[in-house]
Order: C-alpha cells, then structure tokens, then sequence
C-alpha cells in the first residue's frame, strides 16, 4: 500500500475543498466582526469613567485568562441549559469573536496610546472636535501602527478556526477527520489538510511581511525589486 494514495484526493477533493471555504468564511466573518468590537473595547478600557473602564477590564482578562476551546463549548453544549440554543456556525462565530475581539482591542490599545499627545493638542487648537479628532486624526495614525500585529491575529484565527470542530462545523479540520474516518488514510487526509492550511496561510504571512514593511516605511509605494 502506498504511504500517500491519491484516489483519496481524486474522491474527497470536493469535501476538502468545502472545509476550506468554510474555515475561509468563518476566517473572514471573524476578523470582521472582532476587528470592528474591538475598537470601542479599546476605548472603553482607556476611558476616565470607572462604570465603563472597569467592566471593559474584567471582560477582557476574563476572556484572555481562560481557554479559547472552553468558551466555544460553553456557548454551543452549556447555553442551551439555559435556553440559548446556537446553530453550530453561529455558535463558532460568537466564540471566536468574543475572544478575538479581547485581544485585538489590547493592539488597538496600545496603538492609540502610541500616538503622540501633540496631535490632539494640535486639533484641539484648530477647534476639531474630540469624535472627528479620533476618526480622522488619531485611529489612521494607530491603524497604520498596529496593522502588522492584526494581520497576525488573522493568520491565528485562520488556524484557530479548527477548534470551530468541537461545535461540529465541518471546516477544514473536521473534514480531514471526517474522510481519516472513512477509509483510515490518515498520512493522506492530514498531509492534505495540511496543505490546505499552508496554501492560505503562507500566503497570508507573506502578505503581512509586506504590509509591515509599508507600515514602516508610512504607506510610501512599495519597491518593485521587493
């Protein structure tokens, strides 16, 4: 018997490729969603008012301090004690969201704390307000600083979406278990699987290299011999 047998691949392409779309979706969804929630979390935890900086705080050294893997579960299997009932998808988006929303907020965080206080005293001098000081002044100026880290936390949450199987999505990884299953190939389905992660994610990395390298360089137009 061969190590590797691609009839495997020639009869399961289609459920692998599925899986992909799927951890692809669930990737982009989230990083959406937390992207987005992780910025008035961010200013939540920066605010002067302890009824809004302190309920910021617990959530996120909440969601930091414990397992990513246990809030999936206690969303899809211990809510519905409770009378939540979660389709799988759903269940998967929430859960990553909630924790990737935590610790994207930190990066944002800290790249508005990064920006120099001449800015707002610049503004404040020429009569901007506050809400138009932030949208147009200071979170460009974070936003440039912390993309690298955040297109970090995109290739995490393209792995990390193989946890999304413990709520029974058939992503990617579930699949590869789903077809090992089947026919008992495991060095084929899993050498596949890998494949496909690498073939998403490499790419993924090397799109982040460059945009660290803009970021550093202030969005001046890339080199062509890079």
């Amino acid at each position: 018997m061969n190590l590797f047998d691609f009839s495997v691949v020639d009869e399961y392409g289609s459920v692998f490729l599925q899986g992909l779309a799927v951890t692809t979706f669930l990737t982009v969804v989230v990083i959406l969603l937390a992207g987005v929630l992780a910025i008035p979390l961010a200013l939540a935890r920066m605010s002067p008012t302890r009824w809004i900086r302190w309920p910021a705080d617990f959530y996120v050294e909440f969601i930091r301090a414990t397992p990513l893997i246990l809030q999936l579960i206690y969303i899809y299997y211990v809510l519905p004690s409770a009378g939540i009932r979660l389709e799988p998808v759903t269940a998967a988006i929430i859960g990553l969201t909630v924790n990737y929303s935590a610790f994207m907020s930190e990066v944002y965080r800290s790249g508005i704390q990064a920006v120099p206080k001449s800015q707002y005293e610049a503004a404040q001098s020429l009569g901007i307000g506050r809400t138009v000081t932030f949208i147009k002044i200071i979170f460009p100026q974070a936003f440039r600083t912390v993309l690298p880290a955040l297109g970090n936390y995109l290739i995490a949450l393209f792995k990390d979406t193989a946890l999304a199987s413990l709520v029974t999505v058939q992503e990617l990884m579930f699949s590869g278990q789903i077809i090992a299953a089947r026919n008992y190939q495991y060095f084929t389905v899993y050498t596949v699987t890998a494949f496909l992660y690498f073939s998403v994610g490499f790419p993924a990395a090397l799109l982040v290299r460059r945009l660290e390298r803009w970021s550093q360089r202030g969005w001046s137009t890339p080199d062509r011999k890079s």
